[in-house]
């Protein structure tokens, strides 16, 4: 049998299997190495440092939950299916759940900081379509949402044995009837 050339995508790719089965505190050069099936030495050889093995691994769990919510969300019910979506996520595959929450986030310095960086420009306006609300009341009750979305499904990804779906979606719409609200209100206080 010819040996296997090991290349930088199939460490990569491993580390990311490790990652989404164990956590990202198992991405180890000998865990790489025992999942690939070689020695360590052809891990080194791509990997600087494991920082870098770990923002590869990074950067494929953002790439597979970009995948995955785009099958998960219903066009039809875009702001509602969302978070949902990622609290399915976060039961699902919890540890890629928590590698995509916990990672780093730089130039951060406020919540709108935090907005501007995590969601894409249009989803306010196309919750202020849905809603027939303001963008700026739809962008407060997203930012709020998203807030609420990421805290509950750490919540759901953590506990054991865990709690049912329905309790979680349940939250989530009271948190959601809540957050339009203080968004209608709020908007209201400033004329």
């Amino acid at each position: 049998m010819p040996k296997q050339r090991i290349t930088k995508e199939i460490v990569v790719h491993a580390a990311f299997e490790i990652a989404r089965n164990s956590g990202m505190e198992q991405v180890l050069v000998k865990n790489i190495a025992d999942k690939i099936g070689c020695s360590v030495q052809p891990i080194y050889s791509y990997c600087k440092n494991m920082d870098g093995l770990r923002s590869d691994v990074a950067e494929q769990t953002n790439i597979f939950i970009r995948q995955y919510m785009s099958e998960h969300i219903d066009k039809e019910n875009l702001f509602a299916s969302t978070g949902r979506a990622y609290v399915r996520l976060a039961k699902e595959e919890p540890f890629l759940f928590k590698i995509f929450i916990l990672h780093q986030r730089t130039g951060i310095s406020s919540l709108n900081d935090l907005y501007e960086k995590e969601a894409s420009p249009y989803v306010a306006e196309r919750i202020g379509e849905e809603l027939k609300i303001s963008v700026s009341q739809a962008r407060r009750l997203h930012l709020n949402m998203l807030i609420y979305t990421i805290g509950i499904g750490t919540i759901f990804s953590v506990t054991t044995p865990g709690i049912s779906a329905e309790e979680i979606y349940k939250q989530q719409e009271s948190a959601y009837e809540a957050f339009l609200k203080q968004a209608l209100d709020f908007e209201r206080e400033q004329i």
